[in-house]
């Protein structure tokens, strides 16, 4: 009987290891984690310097990025789609914003019965607020109001509180 809790115990360490988010060698920050774009227009290189050819440019200010690797001053970066390359960090923004997928609700509460205070369409960027329970405070333009998190992409499950 020892031998058994001895494995489950030693089984549920292994768990939370491999659950534990791994970190990024320069910032210490979580890897993967979410950023905004800061300017309009932003490179996505090959590799992580300026003299690495261009793969991909970034065209809508504040537009959510996904950080997914670091090196010095460059953070490997994805879009929605999976897209993306190396970005200087100067171009990044801690700013959270999400995009929409779909139609989304935005409900005055965080309930599906909550009167609705806009509708936006798929693809609008929302400054990011909290987030419980499977729903985030978002705000657009003169509208704010709470979306269902199933409809957004840019906030990663973990950072939702229950």
């Amino acid at each position: 009987m020892r031998s058994r809790i001895g494995l489950a115990a030693l089984m549920a360490v292994v768990a939370w290891s491999a659950a534990a988010q791994e970190k990024g060698p320069v910032t210490n920050l979580p890897i993967p984690r979410y950023v905004s774009m800061k300017a309009s227009e932003g490179y996505a290189r090959r590799g992580p310097s300026g003299t690495h050819r261009i793969d991909w440019v970034f065209v809508h200010r504040h537009m959510p990025l996904r950080v997914v690797g670091e090196y010095g001053h460059w953070r490997r970066v994805q879009d929605q789609e999976g897209a993306g390359g190396w970005m200087h960090y100067s171009l990044l923004s801690g700013n959270r914003t999400v995009l929409t997928q779909g139609e989304t609700l935005l409900h005055r509460r965080p309930r599906s019965d909550a009167p609705v205070s806009a509708r936006l369409e798929a693809g609008v960027v929302a400054w990011l607020g909290e987030c419980a329970d499977g729903w985030c405070l978002l705000e657009v333009q003169d509208a704010e109001g709470w979306a269902e998190t199933s409809r957004l992409w840019g906030v990663a499950p973990d950072e939702i509180r229950d």
